[in-house]
């Protein structure tokens, strides 16, 4: 019989709580009515997964995420937003 350790019972939790809150963002993403709170748990999500990423050992795809979905994608989406408001003011 194998002992577990610590380390071992804390991942699987950890990914559970994050995979949680991934479901509650995406949700949240597709219910909130205002652009920039969407905008703001959006980027949430894409910071989550890139954690989510990094846990799965997946350290390349990790920091694709995170440059791409919480930085680029944000940027853009808030350029974008503003543009819209600014023009149906």
């Amino acid at each position: 019989m194998q002992k577990r350790t610590g380390r071992s019972i804390v991942i699987p939790v950890v990914n559970l709580i994050l995979v949680a809150f991934l479901v509650v963002c995406a949700l949240v993403v597709a219910s909130v009515r205002d652009l920039m709170a969407a905008i703001v748990v959006f980027s949430a999500y894409s910071a989550v997964m890139s954690i989510l990423w990094l846990l799965l050992l997946a350290p390349d795809v990790a920091m694709t995420e995170a440059a791409i979905g919480v930085g680029a994608n944000t940027v853009m989406f808030v350029a974008v937003v503003s543009r819209i408001r600014r023009r149906s003011a």
